[in-house]
């Protein structure tokens, strides 16, 4: 059972009342890192050595304290001596690690005093041991619980998603391919982030498949089989007589487990590809990373043939801010002091449907539920603030389900996509950011709290977003906003279904359609479902179609019908992060069929 945060602050509270008086470095301090290591309900053995050696500059070797590779180094000194010096010599160490070796974070302690610095923030804090507890949350890298930053060209994504290309690659070349292997690599992606973020016990499937597999691999695929079934299966119906390792993988529901995959052929190599794979550090991937790994492991000609561009975050929110995310934030401003109307207004989010008609993995969708729970959290520490409440929030299980139920959750979202892999990579995004947005939600409310076994499901349709009815995907009372990014694919590229769709979609409305793009269908579909409707959409479009011959067929039967343009951005370069990266000039395009007061 995965550790909660008031376990966790009870195990700091004990950790201080026993080693208050500590003093004395060589004869203690193996086990105070032993038991510091407790306070989080994991065991230093699974992750960290002591004394491992390091060759330094011309001769010289060293040997760091406590090492957790790609994690931690922990220097320790006796009470009292110079935590400044500790630091440099951890910094000295780290210049003889390899680059897959070293850590983000660095602890030096003498027992009584800590400081804990994250090189990759530039932050450090210090802090007297009797006062852990209090700063137990910036520990929570210790359970899989690391920030996420934006950053427009994350090379942590492009590791990443090479590595899932590359496990892809060699299960392939074994003869496993097409549904199974994609089914397969989905479920290897929600059991790597699990494993890092503290939806399993803090890397038990890693450990599961270094000491409970052989090392030749003959066994990996039925040993891979045998999880699976677990995590389908509720705890209650599973034999009693489980082992210890089994037991620890939790039920998980939603579907991603159901169906039984022939068990795939690994060997030696690819076991080792596995376990790189498990070694990296998922919890410091973004939601983007699943349209990467999309791009990472389809192939080249099927990017080329249906248009496929991953988007990254910084571009979604050019998408999501001016259609509705600024206005939310205008009226949590508007509104932070009246607690009624901040309750109004998690009201009024909780009740927003949003639908991107060409999802691919999803990250519109993943990002736009990113940011309304960290809208949604920002109101309720006003709420609490108003209430005069500034500690951390104690309830129970119960309390943190009855406030935060209400709030928006993935069954809010809904996406179409023409593949069954993306569409299913979807899915999985979205519960993995439910996930996070958790965490965040227990950092600032004291209380861990977990949707397992997952019961909410995305609304993420496999389907031709061109010949399906939108309303029979989510009715149009019922949407709030539609946004994406459509492929492009000019006419001299089209297929023959696709020209085939274009024909369904303008027949009857516009003409000379044959030269427009084929993300010009989305606007025509678009505008049929809007109409006499609030609800406003914005597109990411090649700007071939804001300029020349498309102009006129396009735009003279859009604005004739009463489409109005509130918000566009200028034509700019798109940028992705994905293997092949697709360069294109595009703008963006909000509309609806009514007018903003304020464009």
């Amino acid at each position: 059972m995965q550790i909660t945060w008031p376990e966790i602050n009870e195990h700091a509270v004990s950790f201080v009342y026993k080693w208050k008086d500590a003093t004395y470095e060589r004869g203690e301090a193996q086990t105070f890192w032993n038991e510091f290591f407790s306070v989080f309900g994991i065991s230093r053995r699974k992750f960290a050595t002591f004394e491992k050696h390091v060759a330094l500059l011309g001769e010289r070797r060293g040997f760091i304290d406590l090492f957790w590779k790609g994690t931690l180094i922990a220097e320790h000194k006796s009470a009292g001596k110079n935590l400044d010096s500790a630091y440099e010599q951890a910094i000295d160490y780290a210049s003889g690690l390899s680059d897959d070796e070293l850590p983000r974070y660095i602890i030096v302690s003498d027992f009584q005093r800590f400081r804990l610095y994250d090189l990759d923030e530039d932050k450090q804090w210090s802090f007297d041991l009797i006062e852990l507890p209090r700063h137990i949350h910036l520990f929570g890298f210790m359970i899989g619980h690391a920030p996420h930053v934006y950053k427009e060209e994350d090379i942590v994504n492009i590791k990443a998603a090479e590595l899932m290309g590359r496990l892809h690659d060699a299960l392939k070349a074994n003869g496993y391919a097409g549904h199974a292997l994609e089914l397969l690599l989905v479920r290897f992606m929600f059991c790597l982030f699990a494993d890092d973020t503290g939806i399993f016990e803090k890397g038990h499937f890693t450990y599961y498949i270094e000491e409970r597999t052989r090392e030749d691999g003959a066994d990996v695929g039925a040993q891979l089989t045998y999880i699976f079934q677990l995590l389908n299966t509720p705890e209650s119906e599973r034999p009693p007589n489980l082992d210890e390792d089994a037991a620890k993988f939790l039920y998980i529901n939603g579907s991603l487990f159901d169906e039984t995959l022939p068990i795939a052929t690994f060997d030696r190599k690819t076991r080792d590809i596995l376990l790189k794979c498990c070694y990296f550090d998922w919890s410091t991937v973004s939601p983007a990373i699943f349209g990467s790994l999309f791009q990472a492991v389809v192939e080249p000609q099927e990017r080329r043939d249906f248009g496929v561009h991953y988007t990254s975050e910084k571009n979604i929110l050019k998408v999501i801010k001016p259609l509705f995310l600024d206005e939310l934030l205008a009226e949590l401003e508007a509104k932070k002091h009246n607690k009624r109307a901040l309750n109004e207004l998690l009201t009024k989010i909780g009740s927003m449907k949003f639908l991107d008609p060409a999802c691919g993995c999803g990250s519109f969708l993943v990002v736009a539920y990113e940011e309304l729970r960290k809208l949604e959290l920002e109101i309720h520490k006003q709420i609490q603030r108003l209430e005069g409440k500034n500690d951390k929030y104690r309830g129970t299980v119960l309390d943190v389900v009855e406030v935060f139920n209400r709030d928006i959750n993935v069954d809010s979202f809904y996406g179409i996509d023409l593949f069954e892999f993306p569409v299913r990579i979807a899915e999985v995004a979205l519960w993995l950011t439910d996930h996070q947005a958790n965490v965040e939600l227990q950092r600032e409310f004291g209380l861990y709290y977990v949707r397992l076994p997952l019961i909410s499901t995305p609304h993420i349709i496999q389907g031709n977003a061109l010949t399906v009815d939108w309303e029979t995907i989510v009715p149009k009372v019922e949407l709030s906003y539609i946004f994406g990014n459509p492929p492009y694919v000019t006419a001299v590229r089209r297929s023959k279904t696709q020209n085939s769709d274009m024909e369904a979609v303008f027949s009857g409305k516009i003409q000379k359609y044959r030269s427009l793009d084929y993300v010009c269908s989305w606007y025509i579909k678009a505008l049929e479902y809007i109409k006499e409707t609030p609800i406003e959409v914005a597109f990411v479009s090649t700007n071939s179609i804001t300029q020349g011959e498309q102009v006129a067929p396009l735009w003279e039967y859009l604005l004739a019908e009463g489409v109005r343009i509130n918000f566009a951005h200028r034509s700019f370069h798109w940028t992705n992060l994905a293997r092949g990266k697709a360069g294109v000039t595009v703008v963006i395009i909000g509309f609806a069929t009514f007018d903003r007061q304020r464009k």
